[in-house]
């Protein structure tokens, strides 16, 4: 069986490209024209990653990469190129995204939605008919911030957070759509947040909950904060909009790859197949208000609405302002289609402030590094 990936130098792609290569001798990488270097950069995080010694080596031999242009029709290749690409895959991954969250949306829809439409494209020009697996997102679900999202339901009517979310939705009506057209089954993986508590390395992509860490540092930069020894009672107060009986799913980004790939395994319905991938306990939004007390010499307050006369921290904050209505969020994700499959999936690992902090500061003693 060939299987192509895109986005595999990315925080998600980069853990699915060691998961499938458990199952498949071979992989097909289809990495961002221009960027060279997705070897080098697999190989790394591999090493960083505790990979074992044998893995790494065979790397060079089991890994082919084709540079190509997701935001350009047949991916900006030579159509002949093209053509043995598309006839030569039994499964395309399409992992590749832009998930900056306040990006404006325009750029957005050129990755998310373009892209993804050239991936259905490749797909539907394939002899061998591939089967598409695609990343999306839980957060299509949108502004709805109660209640609970189920895994078959799809629609605007709540509006969202920021342009991510909008963009991703508009790519998954995409692959509905393109499936229903062409009788074709698809696979779509929808997680939660991906974290990770992998130290941060200016080797590896960044991870996503990294803004809190640059907040910080800009924040300091401008003689906005002192020193980490700062005593609690000189600490500022920051506040921010936020419910504190809130919570959000994080989904240990490891544990995430680990889960899609068993899924994406099982034969397929033939229609589109849609899997919550989260986490068997969300995170209360005290645990994240408590991360960035610990990051940084301030106290944090949860407020019924944003300032409106905010201090230069609070805005700051604002500086990225499409994640900060997750903290107002109590919504739960329905994940019974994915237990039902696989049963009891625990990943055993404890989200809390002790991982989190791991993941984005260079030590639990409040260091912090920016990781890109």
């Amino acid at each position: 069986m060939r299987v192509a990936l895109t986005g595999a130098t990315g925080f998600l792609g980069l853990r699915l490209v060691r998961e499938l290569l458990e199952q498949q001798p071979s992989l097909t990488v289809l990495g961002h024209a221009g960027s060279g270097g997705a070897l080098g950069r697999i190989t790394r995080f591999m090493e960083l990653g505790g990979a074992p010694a044998g893995l790494i080596a065979e790397l060079p031999a089991r890994l082919r990469v084709v540079e190509v242009d997701l935001c350009r029709p047949e991916l900006g290749l030579p159509s002949a190129e093209y053509r043995r690409l598309a006839d030569e895959l039994d499964v395309i991954w399409h992992s590749a995204g832009n998930i900056n969250l306040d990006d404006d949306l325009g750029s957005l829809r050129r990755t998310n939605v373009e892209g993804t439409r050239h991936v259905l494209e490749l797909a539907a020009a394939g002899a061998r008919r591939p089967l598409v697996v695609h990343i999306g997102t839980a957060f299509v679900g949108g502004a709805r911030r109660d209640g609970v999202v189920y895994e078959d339901e799809l629609d605007d009517a709540h509006g969202f957070e920021n342009g991510y979310e909008r963009s991703k939705y508009e790519a998954e009506v995409l692959v509905r759509d393109w499936s229903r057209r062409h009788r074709r089954p698809v696979v779509v993986m929808r997680p939660g947040v991906l974290v990770t508590d992998l130290p941060p390395s200016p080797e590896l992509p960044a991870h996503p909950l990294q803004f809190l860490s640059r907040i910080v540092e800009s924040s300091a930069r401008g003689g906005g904060l002192g020193g980490k020894d700062v005593p609690e009672w000189r600490r500022p107060v920051v506040r921010l909009a936020g419910d504190p009986r809130g919570h959000l799913n994080l989904m240990p980004v490891e544990h995430a790859a680990a889960v899609m790939v068993r899924l994406a395994s099982r034969p397929p319905s033939g229609l589109a197949d849609t899997y919550h991938v989260v986490h068997d306990h969300d995170v209360a939004t005290t645990v994240l208000t408590a991360l960035v007390e610990r990051i940084a010499p301030v106290k944090v307050r949860l407020v019924g609405k944003r300032p409106d006369d905010p201090a230069r921290l609070e805005a700051a904050v604002d500086l990225y302002p499409g994640f900060t209505p997750y903290l107002s969020h109590r919504r739960r994700f329905d994940d019974t289609r994915v237990r039902t499959l696989l049963g009891p999936y625990s990943s055993g690992v404890r989200v809390d402030l002790d991982y989190l902090t791991s993941g984005i500061t260079t030590s639990r003693t409040g260091s912090t590094t920016g990781a890109r």
